[in-house]
């Protein structure tokens, strides 16, 4: 064992041994426990905050304990310990895309939609933002078509933060950890009477980076960010309220600690490569939701809108020469409106009418610069998409016998993509020769997307089966170099899905597993381009995946709880070939890149409890083992990262409304890929994170 491990094994081992000198207490097991069961937790994305073990579906509930002893900074925190789900980290923010049940795209449009607070976030590139101030994460597998539309395929994650009407007071947090890992966050909630709330917080975060590029010994992946966020309430009367949630991120990123792959150990070379790479990013987001409660029914607008703008410079040739350099800017305006009016109270038929129209705007850029030709290929894409949308659901219970509920539901979605395109020359000698400007014929589409679902109550249980449509919108390329390149197709799925979720052994666990089967056709691939400069997409034959996901709660007890998550994912193409240089490949039947076939997440927890002492309330011990793979990173399965794991933990301390937490990430040290690729005729491998350790202070005013 290195130093660092040592220092972390002592750091366990004394915090225990100083808790066991303690009597633990036993008041709270009961309250804690019910807070805990996670079956009685309302998820707002069912649109009619029904509870989890109601919803014909499979979930998964982050409460603001679990974030907070996880660690979880971003979205990414949710691989493993949320079954089949993985966001990998491949360089930078901008690339951050979410994997379920095998679905993602790591370019263009996302398959999975995130919500937060309301407001849609229709980029990835948006994807990867810092958490703070966050009440509560909701994680719907499988396509949620019929209530969200396009890009659901592999299912929802809903984000939703603090409300100063549910919780007052001010809070600060501030942490320190090695590799120059520093955050600082806080915010104040508070509210006069019940009419009107308001909330700020604030958020910074820094490290110096992880790894080092030996080309001029500096660190590749240095990390400045700062976060805020407003909110404000006011309840008009009993029945009408109005509220606005604001949201800002700036974030200066370096990026890329790419290394050349070693054909001789298998593993990356040292990062090495002349010229410093980056991603910068500002987004601002803001969400006005208008309420009106009436007794029988409840209508709800959201009105929001988002705008980012970013730049990534890249050396796209990752090597000590300086062969070409890229910068490529974005900039993004979205506005979207749904109004929402659905039935209240236990009833036999409940019900849900919505519409829903979009708008988003797209501006970007691309500047290529090769040193061999002392050239620039600047090349300019307008991109426009509008989108509409109707739907309807309906849920009857008790139908045919007692306790059997029929949820049906469909929805129409309509689109239209439109793109501009210009490409422009700049030659050594300042003559700029036009390539290219045209405006491609518009892209339109006209969607039904159904559902349907049966879910029986069997004494404290419920099983369902569930079958619904999942549907990907087509669009065009950013990056393509043949005209037959420039634009891709919808992909479009059907998932079958049956589950259960059930207390077991007298309320002690609460258990959940879902068995899937999706088949899909026209699945977008992420290919390079024939010159092995960049990706597009293209559409695949058919693939299917296939697979099983559970999840298993020990209830607090005697001051110990736990979980498990396991999820597994068959994802394979069942038709796909590619045409390489003439001669036609066949991959049907290789995994789908990307997408790990297990997630392994396990927690443990101990809470000892003191009930005279002047210095400590608590002490709390936890441990989190996260495993992931195997993941394969091409098409061809030539290459891949074995199952692997990492260990975190913690140690807190906590007298009153002051916390003291010792923390280590990656204990083990383990060393694993995090992200491979072929730009030809090299190899690049991103190595993942070393161990970290670190410590932070919490307090509650």
């Amino acid at each position: 064992m290195n130093r660092k491990q040592v220092a972390a094994a002592l750091m366990l081992m004394s915090a225990a041994s100083l808790a066991n000198a303690q009597r633990a207490t036993e008041n709270n097991d009961t309250t804690i426990a019910k807070r805990y069961e996670l079956g009685e937790v309302q998820v707002s994305a069912s649109r009619n905050n029904a509870k989890v073990k109601e919803i014909p579906a499979s979930i998964s509930v982050i409460s603001p304990q679990t974030i907070a002893e996880t660690g979880m900074k971003t979205l990414s925190g949710l691989t493993a310990t949320t079954p089949n789900v993985f966001m990998g980290d491949y360089g930078s923010k901008l690339t951050s895309p979410i994997y379920i049940r095998g679905i993602g795209s790591k370019i263009n449009a996302p398959s999975v939609g995130l919500y937060v607070d309301r407001v849609p976030y229709f980029d990835k590139s948006t994807f990867a933002f810092d958490f703070f101030d966050i009440e509560q994460i909701e994680v719907l597998r499988g396509p949620q078509g019929t209530l969200y539309g396009r890009n659901t395929m592999g299912g929802i994650i809903n984000v939703i933060t603090k409300s100063p009407m549910t919780y007052q007071g001010t809070s600060l947090n501030l942490s320190a950890g090695t590799y120059g890992a520093y955050n600082v966050s806080g915010g104040h909630y508070g509210k006069v009477g019940d009419s009107f709330g308001y909330s700020l917080a604030l958020n910074y975060r820094h490290n110096d980076g992880f790894f080092t590029n030996t080309y001029n010994n500096t660190l590749v992946d240095n990390l400045n960010s700062f976060g805020g966020r407003n909110r404000l309430i006011w309840n008009i009367t009993k029945k009408l309220s109005v509220e606005n949630i604001a949201s800002y991120e700036r974030s200066r990123q370096g990026g890329y600690p790419y290394g050349l792959l070693n054909s001789v150990t298998g593993k990356a070379n040292p990062i090495k490569y002349n010229e410093y790479s980056y991603y910068n990013r500002d987004m601002f987001s803001d969400a006005v939701v208008v309420k009106y409660d009436a007794p029988s029914y409840e209508v709800l607008s959201t009105s929001s809108y988002q705008y980012f703008k970013d730049r990534q410079a890249i050396d796209q040739d990752f090597s000590e020469q300086s062969v070409y350099f890229v910068n490529q800017y974005q900039k993004q305006n979205m506005a979207s409106q749904e109004a929402v009016i659905r039935s209240k109270g236990a009833k036999r038929i409940s019900w849900l009418f919505g519409a829903y129209g979009f708008a988003q705007f797209f501006d970007n850029n691309v500047d290529a610069y090769y040193y061999s030709k002392k050239s620039y290929d600047k090349k300019a894409y307008l991109h426009d998409i509008m989108g509409y949308a109707f739907f309807h659901q309906l849920t009857i219970n008790d139908f045919l016998v007692k306790n059997l509920s029929l949820t049906g539901g469909i929805r129409l979605d309509g689109e239209k993509d439109v793109m501009d395109y210009t490409y422009k020359v700049l030659a050594a000698n300042g003559v700029t020769t036009n390539m290219k400007d045209t405006t491609y014929p518009a892209q339109k589409t006209l969607e039904i997307i159904p559902k349907v679902a049966l879910s029986y109550k069997l004494g404290s249980s419920n099983i369902y089966a569930t079958i619904c449509k999942g549907y990907k919108t087509g669009g065009f390329n950013t990056s393509f170099e043949r005209p037959e390149d420039t634009k891709f197709n919808p992909e479009h799925s059907i998932n079958y899905e049956v589950g259960v979720k059930s207390p077991l052994l007298g309320n002690l666990f609460y258990g959940d597993l879902a068995l899937y089967y999706i088949d899909w056709i026209n699945q977008q691939i992420t290919q390079p381009l024939p010159s092995g400069r960049g990706v597009m997409l293209k559409n695949a034959g058919k693939s299917r995946s296939r697979g099983l996901e559970t999840s298993l709660h020990l209830l607090p007890i005697a001051g110990f709880d736990a979980s498990i998550s396991y999820g597994y994912t068959d994802a394979t193409f069942t038709k796909y070939t590619q045409i390489k240089n003439g001669t036609t490949i066949d991959y049907s039947g290789n995994y789908i890149p990307y997408v790990p076939k297990h997630t392994l997440g396990i927690q443990a927890g101990k809470t000892f409890n003191f009930a005279n002492s002047t210095i400590l309330d608590k002490i709390k011990i936890g441990v989190i083992y996260r495993g992931a793979g195997a993941i394969y990173w091409t098409d061809a399965n030539n290459h891949h990262q074995p199952y692997y794991s990492v260990l975190d933990g913690k140690i807190s301390f906590i007298r009153k409304s002051i916390q003291l937490d010792l923390w280590g990430r990656n204990l083990t040290d383990t060393e694993y890929e995090s992200y491979y690729f072929e730009m030809l005729p090299s190899k690049f491998i991103q190595t993942g994170r070393p161990m970290q350790l670190g410590v932070n202070l919490s307090v509650n005013f």
